[in-house]
């Protein structure tokens, strides 16, 4: 997610110009321009939703308006429920036949001694023992270990940022809450980031955390971490208080994120620039550094007028500390962190994982700005199951790419590895922890494939491809298009699928691909025909952002942003990956006011979609005492919660069906 706060101290900017603050500067071939020439050239448009399967052929010409194509109906999809028509309220709403529990709220105990969620009265003491806020990232990990199936388990869930506005009274809207926090407001914030692990179960049809669940567990801002891979100990990564830069304390905006075979999870530090700020960032050694991650003088969170450590002219090396992926072990709360700079730093959306046919761990991640670019990174050993300390620092040897597609339908997969290609010294890289310190200075330089905004970047269980979502990209230039392709300013988005070699070859330097569905209403946005909705007044999606699948092999989709870009809350669709259902989207959830959804996790035996609804009530105008809505407790003394929420079927059947 890249939704942006409001900035402060500087003049107001639109939130596309907010977001394109770390934009590549240059992108010298976008992925529009790939997707025009490379369809304009093919006679079998097989990649826009199965085409050749359905009968259905887009027609489009860049520069004026896109012919509506013959949209096809329900007909064909194997999802059993009724699509949702768009709407835009406090509350959220389910198909008929289905309840939402929610689960887990901001403020809501998770460690021991932890007190009673006091909206009026909090403490950085009480929000450490305390569910964060934002919840994006969703996992579940079996309980017992090892166990499949059950109904038992860990919840894992990241907490991206904070919303001052709706968190403490007395601040005011958005623009004025960040300049009026208190140093314990900011300290409550930053033990409102990080992660949290709550032992759930489900019993008589209804989902809850355990009490006194023995392996919970808080991750803040300030939660010690090892630094390992690459650039541990670089002398970028060295400050004050960590003198071998192999140390850091917390870890920041941790938006989607994956885990691994041996049963760890992955957290992915995204929007890391919002927090470090100073003079220092337009003046000092590293400013050209600062700018291509989007470091701005005043930032979003303006917490080093309270925390010396985000001023970087007080210490510039601490932004280089973050932008990378975190790992830990779920099952143990004394477990440190890990962040492994193997994976490189960037604006991590995610990173998943799948396996070659040689036991290889294949990480999928997306960089989430327009622009910017898809990477995997590729183990230098198999996985071994029979082996869990041989499994433990995987992630630290291997190969880190970033793709670049071509007009034919391929893409290329392209190392970024110290001393080969431009990633030399001469362009100042000295070592493989100068190019994973700057990846994407060094994807530039390799000529990567400019993208629409990468989220998540998601492996089908079932058939084996890998799909990508590009939520939007509001600057890209009609003169950067060819025919047939993505329109100019593309505000709502697309989805497109990676098939490796053979559908399972996830190491392989090559692979294919095509596009699985663009987003936007078909008929009224420009070029958004391409998209297969479930007719034209409710099923069609905007912003694709998170993306799950069940044992079928069907996508979840969770959007953000739509509100903006098309007037309708955000929302969860699903669809079939293959068929005559391919691409027919069907919306499932809607979102209450002001919020976006995340984490989507298809949960045991498909009987339970887990949801995070983060920001709710997150207008320009809304505060701690008037917010736009009040969800999900509906309390006049209480404000907006972000919150977690098992969606299930009445009857305990599977959902979807």
């Amino acid at each position: 997610m890249s939704r942006v706060p409001v900035r402060v101290d500087e003049p107001v900017l639109t939130q596309q110009a907010m977001e394109d603050l770390g934009s590549n500067p240059a992108p010298e071939d976008t992925i529009g321009s790939v997707i025009g020439r490379r369809l304009a050239r093919r006679t079998a448009l097989r990649g826009l939703f199965g085409a050749a399967a359905t009968g259905v052929l887009p027609t489009a010409l860049p520069g004026r308006a896109r012919a509506q194509a013959q949209l096809p109906t329900e007909g064909g999809s194997t999802l059993g429920f009724h699509g949702l028509p768009h709407s835009s309220g406090p509350d959220s709403v389910v198909p008929e036949g289905y309840e939402i529990q929610t689960l887990m709220r901001w403020g809501d105990p998770v460690l021991p001694g932890a007190p009673a969620f006091d909206p009026a009265n909090q403490t950085p003491e009480a929000q450490a023992l305390q569910f964060g806020y934002n919840n994006d990232y969703l996992d579940f990990f079996p309980l017992p270990k090892g166990t499949k199936g059950g109904e038992h388990g860990l919840l894992v869930v990241n907490h991206e940022y904070t919303n001052p506005e709706l968190m403490f009274p007395g601040l005011g809207n958005a623009r004025a809450a960040r300049t009026c926090s208190t140093a314990a407001q900011v300290r409550t914030q930053m033990m409102a980031h990080g992660a949290s692990v709550v032992e759930i179960r489900r019993e008589n049809g209804r989902w809850a955390p355990v009490a006194g669940g023995t392996m919970n567990r808080r991750i803040t801002a300030e939660t010690a971490m090892r630094i390992s891979g690459p650039a541990a100990g670089h002398e970028r990564l060295r400050t004050a208080a960590d003198p071998t830069g192999t140390r850091v304390l917390g870890t920041l905006n941790n938006c989607a994120g994956g885990n691994t075979p041996w049963g760890t999870v992955l957290i992915a530090e995204e929007n890391f620039n919002y927090y470090f700020g100073g003079e220092a960032v337009t003046t000092g050694a590293q400013a050209a550094a600062y700018k291509r991650y989007g470091l701005v003088r005043d930032p979003q969170f303006p917490w080093l007028r309270h925390e010396p450590r985000f001023d970087v002219g007080l210490e510039p090396n601490e932004p280089n500390r973050f932008g990378w992926v975190v790992e830990f072990d779920p099952y143990d709360p004394d477990s440190q962190p890990v962040k492994r700079t193997a994976l490189g730093r960037f604006k991590h959306e995610g990173c998943t994982h799948a396996l070659a046919p040689d036991g290889r761990v294949v990480i999928y991640m997306g960089d989430d700005e327009r622009f910017d670019y898809v990477y995997k990174f590729v183990t230098a050993r198999p996985w071994n199951p029979g082996d869990p300390a041989g499994n433990r620092d995987l992630l630290d040897n291997g190969t880190l790419m970033v793709a670049r597609f071509h007009d034919d339908g391929t893409l290329d997969w392209l190392p970024l590895t110290y001393g080969e290609g431009p990633l030399t010294e001469a362009n100042g890289f000295r070592s493989q922890g100068d190019v994973v310190i700057e990846a994407r200075r060094a994807a530039d330089l390799l000529g990567a494939t400019p993208m629409d905004r990468p989220e998540d970047v998601e492996t089908n269980p079932v058939n084996g491809r890998v799909y990508v979502m590009l939520t939007n990209n509001g600057s890209r230039r009609p003169d950067r298009l060819d025919a047939p392709n993505p329109r100019p300013n593309n505000h709502h988005g697309h989805a497109l699928e990676i098939i490796p070699p053979g559908n399972c070859d996830h190491a392989a330097r090559t692979a294919r691909w095509e596009i699985f569905l663009m987003a936007g209403q078909p008929g009224t946005s420009a070029g958004a025909a391409y998209h297969r909705a479930v007719g034209a007044e409710s099923g069609w999606l905007s912003c694709p952002d998170n993306c799950a699948f069940d044992s079928k092999g069907r996508i979840w989709i969770a959007t953000d942003g739509a509100p903006t870009a098309a007037k309708v809350a955000d929302g969860l669709y699903a669809a079939d990956t293959d068929g005559e259902g391919r691409a027919l989207t069907r919306r499932f959830y809607a979102a209450p006011q002001g919020a976006e959804v995340c984490g989507p996790l298809i949960g045991p035996g498909d009987r339970t979609v887990f949801l995070a609804v983060q920001h709710p009530g997150e207008d320009a105008e809304s505060t701690f005492e008037n917010p736009s809505t009040r969800w999900p407790d509906f309390r006049p003394d209480m404000p907006p919660r972000p919150s977690v929420i098992a969606i299930v079927r009445k009857d305990g059947g599977v959902v979807g069906s």
